[in-house]
């Protein structure tokens, strides 16, 4: 498998979390520019949450 940590090329949210006991990591790109890390599984439940509602696929939404 290919690296799926995301870049400025290939923008996107790329989440591991290898075992139960081992911290979730977390690395984000967003077409925008803006980028982010976390580690930790509460860190990455936040970071997913906001690249979700902020960047990523809500670029793409239209407004009403």
């Amino acid at each position: 498998m290919g690296d799926l940590t995301p870049t400025p090329d290939r923008p996107g949210l790329h989440v591991t979390k290898p075992d139960p006991s081992t911290p979730a990591t977390a690395t984000a790109v967003c077409h925008c520019g803006a980028t982010a890390t976390a580690t930790g599984d509460n860190q990455v439940r936040a970071l997913v949450e906001g690249y979700t509602a902020n960047h990523g696929p809500a670029h793409h939404r239209k407004s009403r």
